[in-house]
């Protein structure tokens, strides 16, 4: 089945540049020159977007209120959405992470990033949809923030069960410590990575007996290996 991408552009020329490249790779575009068609063609349930790319610069609707009210809506709220915009200051890619963004491209682009961030986005979306993890120790819901190691239930924030879900979904890959802090406290954070390392030590003492399952690299950060 053909994955649907929704080109959110008032430029005709990047518009069809975009829609003829992604058609030519697989995927199904679809256009819209204004923020309002774009939130039409994104809460059509028939026909959902697998992953939004999005101009901030619109008429009408901004891009950043398209964001906005996409992420309110329970259809697009995990929907992907990739920022495409000429504004390149780092205030404003801060402000359209923190909106709720997966990437970032500044214009002027190369068409083929743009399919290669949209690739690796969808990869990553795709492995994060698993809806449980189980090994012989510990069992984690992900929809339901729900952890258990040996049938007891694990009590954590919210921040400890991003931190341990980050590196499941990762499970095998060192996770650097700049890596969880971006994924976790997000792009906007700029504090020591010494907060990091408590939430990691109280996220081991809550697991307890599954507390081994997360290996410290010196150095460098984390990595998930499963409960021993």
């Amino acid at each position: 089945m053909l994955q649907n991408i929704l080109i959110v552009e008032d430029e005709p020329d990047i518009a069809e540049s975009l829609h003829y490249n992604f058609k030519r790779e697989g995927f199904r575009p679809l256009i819209a020159e204004s923020g309002e068609k774009g939130l039409r063609l994104a809460l059509d349930e028939k026909n959902p977007p697998s992953l939004i790319i999005l101009d901030l610069m619109l008429p009408g609707m901004s891009g950043m209120e398209l964001c906005r009210r996409l992420r309110r809506e329970a259809l697009t709220g995990n929907t992907p959405i990739i920022m495409l915009t000429a504004k390149a200051a780092e205030t404003d890619k801060i402000a359209g992470l923190e909106l709720g963004a997966d990437d970032y491209i500044v214009k002027p682009f190369s068409v083929k990033e743009v399919i290669a961030r949209v690739r690796a986005v969808l990869r990553r979306v795709e492995k994060e949809s698993v809806p449980k993890y189980e090994d012989e120790k510990m069992s984690v819901d992900f929809a339901d923030m729900r952890v258990t190691c040996a049938t007891e239930d694990v009590k954590l924030t919210r921040k400890e069960f991003a931190l341990l879900s980050h590196l499941i979904k990762n499970s095998g890959r060192v996770a650097t410590r700049q890596q969880l802090l971006d994924n976790v406290w997000g792009y906007s954070y700029f504090g020591d990575t010494r907060t990091l390392d408590v939430h990691i030590r109280r996220l081991r003492q809550k697991l307890g007996d599954c507390g081994n399952c997360i290996e410290t690299v010196v150095g460098i950060g984390y990595r998930f290996i499963g409960c021993k």
